[in-house]
């Protein structure tokens, strides 16, 4: 009966070591990936700031290059002489000052899709959001040549949001559709060009309420190719795009613990679809 007992603790204690070990190495593997996500996170942290100041140091030089061109025309236009020579001169500065805008806002895109994104949420009707947004975009839409309509929740859709970062969300994918449909030509004639805006109450997997926001356009739509990279940074099948637009909304949209998809078929049209939680 002792050989058995004594048998028995030593088993239990060999066990209770083996344990130990076990959990003491589990631990320090938990504590070295915890340390590794740190340095990580810190580099990141440093690479962020690192580029984002790089960023603001390239803008002062652009901004000096821009007001000189400026003057430079000023003075030349003052200046008697060869009218053909004075006219080549102008056209160039003013090709130096589009290239030094559009430098600008692709800092400006950049710095908005590195930088750190603070939200102030407030409690807002999405479809409220989105009918504003509409009335605001109408005019350009107009321009284009390009018919929107708006077709609102019947309920409010209150949610905790920062209106004008959604709103940037949104705004980037009208502005994408709009460009998009272009010039949309079908068997020769040229097709309706369409822009929808909708917004409707949805129950997610996880039975969360959810608004849905929806931008459909009439467009040439995304091949299977281009919606597999579309929300990669600097993708663009756009000439002069940078890339950022789409990377940003999702960004932004994930920041509210929301999401973004898109539906798309060739030749008919293209649907983004931005789901943002309720609130409670």
């Amino acid at each position: 009966m002792v050989v058995w007992f004594a048998l028995g603790l030593a088993v239990g204690i060999a066990a209770s070591i083996v344990a130990a070990r076990i959990v003491v190495k589990r631990s320090l593997s938990r504590a070295l990936v915890a340390e590794r996500r740190a340095r990580t996170a810190e580099r990141l942290a440093e690479i962020g700031g690192m580029t984002g100041g790089l960023a603001h140091e390239i803008k002062n030089p652009l901004s000096t290059i821009g007001l000189n061109a400026q003057l430079l025309k000023e003075e030349l236009e003052e200046i008697q002489g060869d009218e053909d020579r004075r006219g080549r001169m102008t056209r160039r500065l003013d090709a130096l000052k589009r290239e030094v805008e559009r430098l600008r806002g692709i800092l400006q895109d950049f710095l908005e899709y590195a930088g750190e994104l603070r939200l102030d949420l407030k409690p807002l009707n999405v479809s409220a959001l989105v009918d504003e947004l509409g009335d605001f975009f109408a005019p350009q839409a107009d321009k284009a040549g390009v018919r929107m309509r708006i077709d609102l929740a019947s309920d409010p859709l209150n949610a905790e949001v920062d209106g004008p970062r959604l709103k940037q969300a949104v705004l980037n994918l009208m502005l994408n559709a709009v460009q998009a449909m272009g010039s949309v030509h079908d068997g020769g004639q040229i097709r309706s060009k369409e822009l929808i805006l909708r917004t409707s109450r949805q129950m997610d997997a996880d039975g969360r309420a959810m608004a849905l926001i929806q931008v459909i356009d009439t467009g040439p739509g995304i091949s299977a190719e281009a919606m597999a990279k579309i929300f990669q940074p600097y993708f663009t099948t756009k000439a002069g795009g940078t890339g950022l637009g789409l990377p940003t909304s999702r960004r932004i949209v994930e920041a509210h613990h929301g999401r973004m998809d898109l539906q798309s078929e060739p030749g008919r049209g293209t649907d983004f679809q931005i789901r943002i939680p309720l609130a409670l």
